[in-house]
């Protein structure tokens, strides 16, 4: 059941919330049923472009928008206190998706005003102070190109998880520990351990968690999926909470955070706002006009690998699989997972989808995101500008931080996890810590070499001509620039 438009009177006594007289009309006008698009019967275009309009939202109370009564903790939290309708430190602190990620098209990144106030969702009561002690700030990262990498994140993750099956497999048989080197696409993780009686020691593994799944989104890469960062940003920063999280079956409760609307975001509308994600448009590299500027982006190029930035900001890799699929093996409680459907969602990530796609070398899809998606320890005493936080999160090391994505770093300015460099430069230059010898490196340049490795960084970018097709990505325009999107079925 959902309490939307119909609800006359809401007095929220409880909380004390109160809406009274007739509420407008809900701002997004229709939900998506789950079951239909596993059967086929809302076309994937379709579903891509309910996906934009959720996008695009600006959500209000009719919609549930608000959570008077819970926190904006991933996991369902009660709150103790009275909240904020709106408030920029804690949050809720946005009308829509599209408020933060805006530049320089649907679904990318966000000015330094954009800032998020990462941790300070858990405070009960709410904080007005944007001081460290409260929250780490965040700016809002771009979205373009995620679902390839949350491919490759799913494809690396099985890789180290294969080794380590193979560690407790041969430990087993041998009687003896079994110690294996944790590699996944040519990117050390260290090693793993695992004694005869099965007990794995994770002390040397670097870079990922203890549990061995990549997790490719956020600053500290501690977000597994689309989804999950899709169902975590809805509650923290727009009050808006979806059912399979926040819903009867895991807390006993329609209307968890008890603002007068039950069931406000159903499984069907995080798929479609998770696939309308995954399927925005990859960055690519934009050529110069100017033969000298590309002449010195080539060298560029060579230079940025010679100095050894390329260590950490790889430039590309093989996915062993062109699809993207929904739901993420890999999900934790609380996001839908492939034993709770009847039917994966796939499409072609080399051919469907808006704007520009992955590369096909030979029927194998190329990625070129610039990273390794491991975390690395890039700040110290000798540069401590990165290590601005004093809060850990998830308990990732307040110095480390996940190799951030520069396929689109040309057009995604602000840089740092702060959005507080307005230059290519001042991000470099401020690396420290396992970056320091490739800083001094790059600072021991001629200056025309240290020219040419910026110029070439400036042509990754989202190419000018995807920002007007994701504007105009409703379904007839859809329909005119991409092709039929597959939808295959895969029974449990």
């Amino acid at each position: 059941m959902r309490v939307g438009a119909v609800v006359a009177t809401a007095v929220l006594a409880s909380t004390g919330w109160a809406f009274e007289g007739d509420w407008d009309p809900p701002a997004l006008p229709r939900h998506t049923d789950q079951a239909e698009i596993e059967a086929g019967h809302v076309p994937l275009i379709e579903v891509f472009a309910r996906g934009g309009d959720l996008f695009r939202t600006r959500f209000n109370r009719a919609d549930g928008q608000g959570r008077p009564a819970a926190t904006g903790d991933a996991k369902p939290t009660k709150r103790l206190t009275n909240t904020p309708l709106f408030i920029r430190t804690s949050a809720p602190d946005a009308n829509s998706c599209l408020g933060c990620h805006n530049q320089p098209l649907v679904g990318g990144g966000g000015d330094f005003a954009a800032n998020v106030f990462v941790l300070a969702q858990f405070l009960d009561p709410v904080t007005e102070s944007v001081a460290g002690s409260f929250s780490n700030e965040r700016n809002s990262p771009p979205l373009t190109g995620t679902g390839p990498v949350e491919m490759l994140a799913r494809e690396m993750t099985a890789e180290l998880l294969a080794i380590r099956t193979e560690a407790e497999r041969g430990a087993r048989s041998t009687g003896v520990p079994e110690r294996r080197r944790l590699t996944a696409k040519g990117v050390s993780f260290g090693f793993v351990t695992v004694r005869a009686d099965g007990v794995v020691d994770g002390s040397e593994i670097e870079g990922v968690d203890p549990d061995l799944v990549i997790k490719p989104f956020s600053a500290k890469g501690v977000v597994i999926s689309l989804r999950e960062f899709t169902i975590n940003a809805l509650n923290h920063h727009h009050g808006m909470q979806a059912v399979e999280r926040f819903g009867w079956p895991r807390t006993g409760q329609s209307d968890f955070d008890e603002d007068g609307v039950e069931e406000e975001l159903t499984i069907g509308d995080i798929t479609a706002l998770t696939l309308f994600q995954a399927a925005l448009p990859v960055p690519t590299r934009v050529a110069h006009d100017d033969a000298r500027q590309a002449i010195a982006a080539r060298r560029g190029e060579t230079l940025f690998a010679s100095v050894g930035c390329a260590d950490c900001h790889r430039p590309e890799f093989e996915l062993k699989s062109r699809m993207f699929s929904e739901p993420n093996p890999y999900n934790r409680p609380g996001n839908l997972r492939p034993e709770h459907v009847e039917s994966a969602v796939e499409f072609d990530l080399t051919r469907e989808g808006v704007g520009t796609r992955l590369a096909d070398r030979n029927g194998v899809a190329l990625i070129r995101p610039y990273t390794d998606l491991k975390r690395h320890r890039i700040c110290d005493a000798d540069d401590p500008f990165y290590c601005n936080e004093v809060l850990a999160q998830d308990k990732v090391p307040i110095n480390e931080f996940l190799t951030p994505r520069l396929w689109d770093v040309g057009s995604s300015a602000p840089y740092g996890h702060r959005g507080d460099l307005t230059t290519l430069t001042e991000a470099i230059v401020h690396h420290s810590g396992e970056a320091r010898t490739t800083r001094e490196r790059f600072q021991r340049l001629a200056a025309e070499d240290r020219r040419a490795i910026v110029t070439f960084l400036l042509t990754l970018q989202i190419d000018p001509e995807d920002a007007f097709a994701v504007l105009n990505s409703d379904t007839r325009s859809q329909q005119r620039t991409t092709a039929r999107l597959a939808h295959t079925r895969r029974r449990k």
